[in-house]
């Protein structure tokens, strides 16, 4: 018999590794912050893995130094976008 999905990663072991560009890192705590923000109150098991994520990522200062249009701007240079 199978392994139910729910037991093939434990709650502390890592389920994935992400590699991002300083862009998308940008868009993912933009986005996690509005998750954040949008979750009702009556949410509190969300609130608080996104809080765990959001403590994974970069201080506040360092995401909002990123300049996204810089970013995209480099990248089309290279070809990618």
């Amino acid at each position: 018999m199978a392994a139910e999905p729910a037991d093939l990663i434990g709650p502390e072991e890592t389920a994935f590794r992400l590699d991002l560009t300083a862009a998308q890192l940008k868009v993912v705590h933009a986005a996690l912050k509005s998750m954040l923000d949008d979750f009702g109150h009556n949410e509190p098991d969300v609130h608080l893995v996104l809080r765990e994520i959001l403590a994974k990522l970069p201080d506040e200062a360092s995401i909002r130094a990123i300049d996204l249009g810089a970013e995209l701007r480099r990248r089309r240079a290279r070809g990618r976008g």
